[in-house]
């Protein structure tokens, strides 16, 4: 076998369409383009929010100043977990997101950002339970169970936006 010998598989490649190469091509003449108008001319394109003449939808609708500038990104979304949940777990356990998505309480997504417990119902065992958020009913539920409660550190970033009112003092005041 020698490198001239090399063919692709049949049916494999197919040839090009060879358009404007006269009438013995099969597709001369026109070329494929139909008869006039724009789209036969050369860079007769037409806009994808064209409406054939009529106002397009970009322009009828109200010009409104931030519309579609959501707070997404930025934007904490916590996973939440009841106090009744926890009553699954033996006593002692030290329950973190990682034990909370391998029980099934939430999706590996929801694991891997912030997790929050909520204080509905009751819990009679001690239990040690790290989660990013508490609410204060969710605390003393599980204190009161004999258990303990860490907050998972998130990371907070310094703020960039400046007051107008930031560097300057009060005034100061006169004695008269």
């Amino acid at each position: 076998m020698k490198l001239s010998d090399l063919r692709p598989a049949p049916g494999s490649h197919k040839r090009a369409k060879r358009i404007g190469r006269g009438h013995g091509s099969g597709r001369g003449k026109t070329a494929g383009r139909g008869t006039k108008g724009q789209k036969a001319r050369t860079g007769g394109t037409i806009h994808r929010a064209f409406n054939g003449g009529q106002t397009r939808l970009s322009k009828r609708l109200p010009f409104v100043r931030g519309l579609g500038n959501s707070n997404l990104a930025f934007r904490k979304d916590y996973a939440i977990v009841n106090v009744t949940d926890l009553k699954l777990f033996e006593a002692g356990t030290q329950i973190t997101p990682d034990v909370l998505v391998a029980q099934g309480f939430m999706t590996k997504a929801e694991g891997k950002g912030l997790v929050k417990i909520l204080g509905d119902g009751d819990l009679d065992r001690a239990l040690s339970v790290r989660a990013h958020k508490f609410t204060a009913s969710a605390r003393a539920k599980i204190e009161a169970a004999g258990g303990t409660v860490e907050i998972i550190p998130t990371k907070v970033y310094a703020k960039t936006k400046r007051r107008k009112d930031e560097g300057k003092k009060a005034p100061a005041q006169q004695n008269t």
